[in-house]
């Protein structure tokens, strides 16, 4: 009897995965809420950018469904998540007409609806926002506006204006030098506020700068990070790969030194979509597109810390 108790209270309750939708401008945005139970606390995890959807994937070739599996392992340490969909793409499609007819703010205005929902499905008092890459802009425009947060996670978050990490990962790749010129004057360009004809970049360079997209680009420029960290009145925790091909640890590091109460996390080994990986390029590429890799230990463990759990 006593060993059968002692099973009985090992068993842990598993985590429930629900279908959420709130209102959208024209229709429902749609989410996923992995509720670990009574007292958990709860984190938006808001995506990074272009198609991505609410599990981390997008038709680019990354599939390695990093928001999914960080929920699931955020569920065994007791951690609720609300994955969201972004206003326009995948399960939020209706939301608006144009998907390229957003801006930052209207990310920002997105997320805040979604913590107040996830704070009301769970019981919680508040909710944390959590953004990956460019969904930490999202975070901290959102967390201008402190009500009913608890705080901000930022995950291989940009520390420059978009332009500015644009420019690196442009320079990095040495395929790049024949299109680096116009890329660059691309670049230059929006961030001036001046949208570019497609059709005289180089080929490759109209599916990175295509115009219907360039509207949005103007206002992602424009926006800051730094400034917008070092507004924030809410606890911050900040978590950076160093085997991110994307974002560097100077931006964590940047992002950090705007707001001194932050917490930093540098997790070693870990790329851009979470992902425990070897030396050298082609490893870290491979894990973009790879499901099966669990996402880095150090990554979930952060995060649970820093939520309470």
């Amino acid at each position: 009897m006593i060993w059968m108790t002692m099973m009985a209270a090992a068993v842990k309750t598993a985590a429930v995965a629900s279908a959420v939708t709130i209102p959208g401008p024209q229709g429902p945005l749609a989410g996923t809420l992995l509720d670990a139970g009574k007292g958990a606390p709860v984190v938006v995890v808001i995506s990074g950018s272009g198609p991505t959807d609410r599990d981390g994937n997008n038709p680019m070739g990354v599939t390695a469904a990093s928001y999914r599996l960080l929920a699931e392992a955020l569920a065994e340490r007791g951690v609720s998540t609300l994955r969201i969909d972004k206003r326009g793409m995948f399960g939020s499609g209706r939301a608006v007409t144009d998907a390229n007819a957003v801006t930052i703010a209207d990310y920002a205005a997105d997320a805040k609806g979604w913590a107040a929902e996830a704070a009301r499905r769970t019981g919680a008092l508040c909710a944390w926002l959590l953004g990956h890459s460019e969904g930490g802009l999202v975070a901290l425009r959102a967390a201008q506006d402190p009500r009913g947060l608890c705080g901000v996670i930022l995950i291989a978050a940009p520390g420059r204006p978009l332009g500015a990490v644009m420019r690196e990962q442009l320079r990095a790749n040495p395929a790049n030098a024949p299109i680096l010129s116009a890329a660059l004057g691309a670049i230059d360009s929006l961030e001036a506020g001046r949208r570019v004809d497609p059709a005289t970049l180089p080929p490759p360079l109209a599916g990175l700068f295509p115009a219907a997209v360039q509207g949005f680009l103007i206002d992602a420029f424009a926006q800051d990070p730094v400034t917008l960290a070092a507004r924030i009145m809410l606890p911050v925790l900040i978590v950076q790969g160093d085997r991110d091909l994307q974002v560097s640890v100077d931006d964590a590091r940047a992002l950090a030194k705007a707001d001194p109460q932050a917490t930093l996390a540098i997790v070693p080994g870990v790329n851009h979509v979470l992902k425990t990986v070897g030396e050298g390029r082609a490893p870290n590429l491979s894990a973009y597109a790879d499901p099966s890799l669990p996402v880095a230990p150090g990554v979930v463990d952060a995060v649970a810390k820093a939520v309470g759990r």
